[in-house]
């Protein structure tokens, strides 16, 4: 994918983050004593069609945004959540793929993982199917793609069964370590 692709995802997010009410911004969490984590990275939620209710949005947003503040990075992530119809499009357009995805990362910043520039699609759609499949919340589902997208962005990769082994192991730890518990390897033994 050329930086040309990546540019056009950014304005298309950053322009429906300036006409939408229903986005929720966090900025980079204040570290509390005796906290290693290295404070430093905006997140947007952007839910143009209102796919999450407020809770389900307020939820993704306050544990993204902590897992996001155990990285030793720092820069902005934007998320905007989609339905299978738009992630189908841009998954073929991008990535030349047929049919919808969980996650599209774009990361405007390559040449330095400690620095986040990242645009993201995540599919509601394709969260509710596997939440329901592993009997968990879309809200989780959702978490671990936006965990799953960053983790790319600061380096993990997942083309080859042992990077993909430590991706998911590191999307796992950062999740307990939040509070919400072993996502990825939940469904581990099934074809995720």
């Amino acid at each position: 994918m050329g930086v040309g692709l990546a540019e056009n995802l950014r304005y298309d997010l950053v322009s429906s983050r300036s006409t939408m009410d229903d986005t929720e911004t966090s900025e980079p969490p204040e570290p509390s004593p005796g906290d290693n984590a290295i404070p430093g990275v905006t997140l947007d939620l952007l839910d143009p069609d209102s796919r999450l209710t407020p809770a389900q949005r307020a939820w993704v947003l306050e544990h993204a945004r902590r897992a996001l503040a155990t990285l030793s990075a720092r820069g902005e992530v934007r998320v905007k959540v989609v339905g299978d119809s738009e992630m189908a499009l841009a998954h073929e357009l991008h990535k030349s793929v047929p049919g919808t995805t969980d996650v599209l990362t774009f990361d405007l910043e390559p040449g330095d993982p400690g620095l986040l520039d990242t645009d993201m699609l995540v599919c509601v759609d394709e969260a509710q199917r596997q939440a329901e499949r592993l009997a968990h919340t879309t809200e989780r589902e959702l978490l671990l793609y936006i965990v799953h997208g960053v983790l790319h962005c600061v380096g993990y990769d997942d083309v080859d069964e042992a990077d993909a082994a430590l991706m998911h192991a590191r999307e796992d730890e950062l999740l307990e370590g939040v509070g919400v518990g072993v996502t990825f390897a939940r469904g581990a033994g099934d074809a995720r």
